[in-house]
């Protein structure tokens, strides 16, 4: 029995989805869903990166005990963090997580050196703390002895298929979240890359998404029992498998990659690289046919997910249903937040944090779960409406609506809020998003689809989109007014 393989790796989880085709229409199973848990060590926060590893082969034996002989299989994550090879190919240190406290601070020191003007002409790419450029300027600044000895750059996506393979290559979407590749030279920046003092040896190879990335290598193929599969280099950046998938009716269409990261913005042909880019810090990143996503990151549900997490380590466990039911009985527009206040960026006590916000912006702090988790929502709603109008206005295009996609879609009351608040119709699915993008890119590269729109008609034949028409409009408009106010957005 054939399919292909998606391994799909998210912030929280991870999961093996295994694709097939029936005749034009798109079948998926879940093999494998595993956690990915950040490991503090110290005061230093880490990806377990050989655990991922281990899970991706754990994947490909039960395609193998499913008696499924994958075809090929691709890998897409989050962006921005890596891996570095030494000389005898192996992992130097394990791989920092994004929300480790060693890039405070790195941005501002890297522009006294190359001012942030030149940065995002050079890059196109918004200002993160987290951003690859500043990690290794962070790793660069402690005098990081790994710098001694590596020889390879890699993100996360290249290290697992480089582990698969013995291949190292670089794939472009996730290249290009680094803030170290030049979109107009369509290469990496040498520039920043000897302002930070790295050879240009380190980085690699770019690859497009849909090529050829190697195969299974021999002690893997041992090791497991299983054939030399292919390996393709899709979309990495699981943004940019999102992408890939939204059903999109329209070549002009927005969409919202809703998870721990919301992620809204357009395809666009060429990079916006202009002044109201960088004043609203927009994004170009890298797309399936060397496509752009002008796109914000907002901080998304990982607010949310943080304020449970801090319920139940008091002793209070909630579902997320549950949640959403507490925040659909509470009162509308008792708080107004600002999701990408840095305040909510590290892990901690995202509820005491959300009251510390109320209280320093001169509102009511939340009484209870119910009002934390609409002030969070219906905020997100709000920043949502915020970031399409500016993105209509950076692209110079005008959209019907909003295409969501993801696993925040399975929060229905976001969804609806998201309707109301930016008073146009919500297109809601597929969920798996990411992987079902990373399916389709493995299926352009067969030949299965001609090309990415042939793929697109295919997801929207395959998988139900959920309308949500917008509601109460001139109580969602006042109530945005006031959250630009309170905000200064």
């Amino acid at each position: 029995m054939s399919g292909i393989l998606a391994f799909d790796l998210g912030a929280s989880s991870g999961r093996a989805i295994l694709g097939r085709l029936n005749g034009s229409r798109i079948e998926t199973e879940e093999l494998h869903r595993f956690p990915n848990d950040p490991v503090q060590v110290g005061d230093r926060l880490h990806w377990d990166i050989l655990r991922l590893y281990h899970e991706i082969k754990q994947g490909l034996l039960k395609a193998k005990h499913a008696g499924v002989e994958p075809a090929s299989l691709g890998i897409d994550s989050w962006a921005v963090d890596f891996g570095l090879l030494g000389p005898d190919g192996g992992l130097l240190g394990n791989p920092f997580h994004y929300r480790d406290r060693h890039t405070d601070g790195m941005m501002e020191k890297f522009f006294e050196e190359v001012p942030s003007s030149e940065v995002f002409a050079r890059t196109g790419i918004q200002f993160l703390p987290f951003n690859t450029l500043y990690q290794l300027y962070a790793m660069k600044s402690a005098g990081s002895p790994l710098f001694d000895s590596a020889e390879r750059f890699l993100m996360i996506p290249d290290l697992l298929r480089y582990f698969l393979t013995g291949e190292s290559f670089n794939e472009f979407s996730n290249a290009t979240t680094t803030q170290l590749y030049n979109p107009v030279e369509d290469r990496w920046d040498g520039e920043l890359i000897r302002k930070l003092g790295l050879p240009a040896s380190w980085f690699g190879e770019v690859l497009q998404p849909g090529a050829s990335a190697g195969s299974l290598r021999s002690s893997v193929r041992e090791e497991l029992g299983i054939g030399a599969v292919p390996v393709v280099a899709v979309a990495e950046h699981d943004t940019g498998s999102a992408v890939v998938a939204v059903p999109a009716l329209d070549r002009s269409f927005a969409y919202l990659s809703c998870g721990t990261w919301s992620l809204l913005g357009t395809e666009v042909d060429r990079p916006v690289i202009d002044d109201n880019a960088l004043k609203f810090n927009f994004t170009n990143e890298g797309g399936f046919g060397g496509t752009y996503r002008l796109l914000k990151n907002i901080m998304g549900l990982w607010i949310l997910q943080e304020s449970r997490r801090e319920w139940e380590r008091a002793g209070v466990s909630y579902t997320f249903p549950e949640l959403v039911k507490l925040a659909g009985e509470a009162k509308p527009f008792g708080l107004f937040l600002e999701p990408d206040d840095a305040l909510f960026l590290h892990p901690g006590d995202m509820p005491a944090r959300i009251r510390q916000y109320a209280e320093r912006s001169g509102q009511r702090p939340p009484e209870g779960p119910g009002e934390t988790v609409r002030a969070i929502l219906e905020s997100l709603a709000f920043k949502y409406r915020y970031v399409l109008e500016l993105t209509e206005k950076l692209s110079g295009q005008s959209f019907g609506g909003l295409h969501m996609v993801g696993g925040g879609i399975h929060n229905t009351l976001l969804c609806q809020w998201t309707a109301n608040a930016i008073g146009k119709p919500v297109w809601a699915g597929p969920a798996e998003g990411s992987a079902i993008g990373n399916l389709a890119v493995q299926w352009i590269a067969g030949g299965q689809f001609k090309d990415i729109w042939e793929a697109r008609g295919a997801i929207r034949e395959s998988f139900p989109v959920t309308v949500y028409e917008p509601q109460n409009a001139d109580d969602w408009n006042e109530a945005y007014g006031r959250f630009l106010q309170v905000t200064g957005l």
